[in-house]
């Protein structure tokens, strides 16, 4: 298992490599660039934008621009942000509590949830309960996100002020100026539609994802066989069925673990959520393509660790897997 995981890490290695030089290409391909923005805003002269590109040296060739951004990178430095002057890293940081907490109570939720229901659904099939989820978790995969998230801002929040539209919290309300229930009260009251959002669209592809997982298994021999020894259904289900559908689930959980980082851009941007994905984003309007580098590696490695993750959780999920 020790070389398994050594060969899977070297061929991560060459994996982000390629990763990094895709991203650096389509950034320098994009049309327009932040110099060129800082130009229009202040009414910039075509030499004042001259000297700007020189100094960010961006006016090096493509290669060597990426051989100098990979030699920051592997010394620990992420780059400075053209927009805030600031460190890449300091950003992402004070950026990446928010969405860590989003995204591992979407994941919390999603997997709760859908696993249940999936199962339930398969063991009575052609239900009306199975024909009620597939009904929503085909309007689930079919409905846009943001089409969703924008009814619940006018049909909820706007019209009934039942919840907060946008932010992490209210002002004035911080951690020990407040009982620890109004600050946690508070917190959870904007947490309601980026979650309710997030988990209704997580739901409808892994509801029908282990639905059918689960199919192929309660239709096997040995399930069969089990049921003719008389074992009881719940046993048949959850100690032989169960556990082979799960292989399936363990991938989907693999890609899900990149999307600690990332989290979901469309949520964070139309909450105005506080987020890795927002500053994600508002780094692509502006062409800061430092951001944006570091972004793309931080969530290319976490896909790496993700699926590394998966590949090791099959022993657990299915002994009968060798390396």
């Amino acid at each position: 298992m020790g070389r398994y995981i050594a060969g899977r890490l070297l061929q991560s290695l060459f994996l982000l490599v390629g990763v990094s030089i895709l991203t650096f290409t389509i950034i320098q391909m994009a049309p327009g660039s932040f110099a060129e923005l800082i130009g229009e805003a202040v009414d910039a002269t075509v030499e004042d934008n001259a000297r700007l590109i020189a100094l960010w040296g961006l006016d090096q060739p493509v290669h060597i621009q990426y051989l100098r951004w990979a030699r920051n990178i592997l010394s620990g430095n992420f780059g400075y942000s053209l927009v805030a002057a600031r460190p890449v890293f300091d950003m992402i940081m004070e950026r990446m509590p928010a969405t860590i907490v989003l995204n591992l109570l979407m994941i919390f939720f999603i997997y709760l949830i859908s696993l249940p229901i999936g199962i339930v659904s398969a063991v009575k099939q052609y239900s009306w309960f199975d024909h009620i989820m597939t009904f929503l978790a085909f309007i689930g995969s079919a409905m846009p996100g943001f089409f969703f998230a924008m009814m619940l801002i006018y049909y909820v929040a706007m019209n009934f002020a039942l919840v907060p539209i946008a932010g992490l919290a209210t002002f004035g309300i911080e951690w020990g100026q407040v009982p620890f229930m109004t600050w946690l009260g508070d917190r959870l009251r904007y947490l309601i539609l980026p979650l309710t959002v997030g988990i209704f669209g997580g739901l409808a592809g892994l509801v029908r994802f282990m639905r059918a997982s689960m199919l192929d298994e309660v239709n096997q021999d040995y399930v069969r066989t089990a049921r003719a020894k008389g074992l009881s259904e719940g046993v048949v289900i959850f100690k032989h069925a169960l556990r082979n559908s799960l292989l399936p689930i363990v991938t989907s959980l693999g890609f899900t673990f990149s999307g600690l980082l990332g989290g979901s851009i469309i949520i964070e941007s139309i909450f105005a959520w506080p987020g890795v994905g927002l500053l994600a984003l508002s780094a692509i309007f502006t062409r800061d393509y430092q951001v944006i580098m570091a972004f793309n590696l931080m969530g290319a490695t976490m896909l790496v660790l993700g699926m590394l993750l998966a590949d090791i959780l099959y022993v657990v999920v299915d002994p009968r897997i060798k390396y």
